[in-house]
């Protein structure tokens, strides 16, 4: 069963159906990411039975899958927030806009940008100093953690502009 392009079903009242929705799909977006931790964590787990130049670029791939998923979500996110607003003409809209100011912000760069080692020199630099402390192999999986440590922070930042709203609207139940 899909899932409506709008969160205007979750509550009576328009504004606060929105916020619902919207922490509701953060939440989402972080537990896609715990999973990309969660799986990298694991890894020890199969390096018994899997070499290390199988079981790294596996746990680089787990970091790629979850930072494109948490990115995919954040997209839906966006737009069921604008399919959202564009329904309601309700004035307290202005209620929502530290949500939609992080948005307009976020994010800061496409994944097309992120995934070039070549545009991001300091995050590249990190992983090459990194790979040389522990293990060459290692390096793709600190240049993708970086990746997954940025999505993070947009979640963080979009979660607090949530916070924010909730705070401003508990009382319209």
């Amino acid at each position: 069963m899909s899932k409506p392009n709008h969160y205007l079903h979750l509550e009576p009242h328009p504004i606060v159906a929105i916020v619902k929705g919207v922490d509701q799909d953060v939440e989402h977006g972080e537990d896609i990411l715990m999973l990309g931790y969660s799986m990298v964590l694991m890894a020890p787990l199969f390096a018994p039975i899997a070499p290390p130049h199988i079981l790294l670029p596996l746990m680089a791939l787990c970091f790629i899958v979850s930072v494109c998923w948490a990115r995919a979500n954040f997209y839906t996110i966006h737009r069921r927030l604008l399919s959202s607003t564009e329904l309601v003409t309700d004035r307290d809209l202005s209620v929502i806009k530290p949500i939609e100011d992080i948005f307009s912000q976020h994010p800061q760069y496409t994944l097309t940008v992120g995934f070039n080692p070549l545009k991001n020199l300091l995050r590249t630099a990190k992983s090459f100093l990194g790979g040389l402390l522990i293990n060459p192999f290692w390096m793709p999986i600190f240049y993708v953690l970086g990746l997954q440590f940025a999505e993070e922070k947009q979640l963080q930042l979009l979660n607090k502009a949530v916070i924010s709203v909730e705070k401003r609207i508990q009382y319209w139940r």
